[in-house]
C-alpha cells in the first residue's frame, strides 16, 4: 500500500536549512565518507550508497502524482517559505534527476521558490540550454536558487563531482542569471573550507556554514574563521547573506544576536 508522504518539515540540523523540504529517494551514490546518513543502523533506513525510490511511493509517476496532491494541500505554506531538494540523498545524481526534476518545475510553475543542494555538476549544462525554452510564465532564474556543498576534500567524497567542478558549474549557473549558493559543511579543517569562501565570495549569495557532527573543534579557531568569514563577505563593495548553524555558534560561545547584519537567521529567503 502506497501512502505517499513526500513534504514534511524537517528537524533538527536539517530545520536549519528549510521549513519544507520534499525527499522521494533513499540513499545516496556520492558516497561521502562523513555523512551520518551512512552510518549504522542510520544506513539501514535511509539506504546507504545506492539511491532508491521510497518503497511508499510506489513509481516515479505515481511519486509525482503524490507530490502534486502534497503541493496543492500546502501551497500558500509553500509560497511563503519555499521547498527544499532534498536531505537524503541528492537531487542530481543520475539515479534520481528525472523525478526531482519534474517536481521542481512543477512547484515553480505554481510560483514555488525551489531551493537545491547538490554535490553533482553534469546536470548544469543541460540545465542551462533548457532554462532558456522553458514556458516564460516561470519566473525560473529567480524562483530556482541551486546550493552546492564544498568541504574541500574530494576525497572524501568519491562518488560527486570535485569542489572545483562545482565551483565552475556554479560560476556559469552565475553568468546565466541565477542565485547560487554554498553550504560549506560539515567543516572538515578550518582551512579547507576558508579557501572554498575565498574561491566562491565573488558570486555566492548566500553562505550556510556548519561543523562536521560530532567532532569538537578549538573555540579560538571557530571564532577566528567566523571573523573571517564576516569580513570577506561584509564589506563596501558586497554584503553577502551567511547563516552560521546552530551548532557552530555554540561551540564559538557567540550568540546569533551579536551578529551583524548580514549574518541572519533560518528563516532567510533568497
Amino acid at each position: 500500500m502506497y501512502n505517499g508522504k513526500v513534504i514534511y518539515n524537517p528537524s533538527g540540523k536539517a530545520g536549519e536549512y528549510s521549513y519544507w523540504a520534499a525527499n522521494f529517494y533513499n540513499g545516496c551514490s556520492a558516497r561521502c565518507e562523513y555523512c551520518y546518513n551512512r552510518k549504522g543502523v542510520v544506513a539501514k533506513v535511509l539506504g546507504g550508497d545506492i539511491p532508491t525510490l521510497k518503497k511508499s511511493l510506489g513509481t516515479i509517476e505515481q511519486a509525482f502524482h503524490f507530490f502534486k496532491i502534497e503541493v496543492e494541500k500546502n501551497l500558500e505554506e509553500l509560497r511563503r517559505n519555499g521547498l527544499f531538494f532534498n536531505f537524503v540523498s541528492d537531487p542530481f545524481l543520475d539515479e534520481t534527476r528525472e523525478l526531482n526534476t519534474w517536481c521542481m518545475r512543477y512547484a515553480m510553475e505554481l510560483g514555488i521558490k525551489v531551493k537545491s543542494l547538490t554535490k553533482q555538476t553534469k546536470w548544469v549544462g543541460y540545465f542551462l540550454m533548457f532554462s532558456e525554452n522553458i514556458d516564460k510564465r516561470i519566473d525560473v532564474k529567480n524562483l530556482f536558487h541551486i546550493g552546492f556543498t564544498l568541504t574541500g576534500h574530494d576525497s572524501l567524497e568519491p562518488g560527486a563531482a570535485t569542489n572545483l567542478e562545482r565551483i565552475e558549474a556554479a560560476t556559469k549557473l552565475k553568468a546565466a542569471g541565477f542565485k547560487v549558493w554554498f553550504s560549506i559543511e560539515p567543516i572538515i579543517d578550518i582551512e579547507s573550507s576558508w579557501k572554498c569562501i575565498i574561491q566562491t565570495s565573488h558570486i555566492s549569495d548566500l553562505y550556510k556554514i556548519g561543523l562536521q557532527s560530532g567532532k569538537k573543534y578549538d573555540k579560538h579557531d571557530i571564532k577566528v574563521f567566523m571573523d573571517n568569514v564576516i569580513r570577506i563577505t561584509k564589506n563596501e563593495f558586497r554584503s553577502v547573506p551567511v547563516y552560521f548553524k546552530d551548532s557552530l555558534l555554540k561551540q564559538a560561545g557567540i550568540s546569533r544576536e551579536s551578529l551583524p547584519s548580514n549574518c541572519v537567521d533560518r528563516t532567510f529567503n533568497l
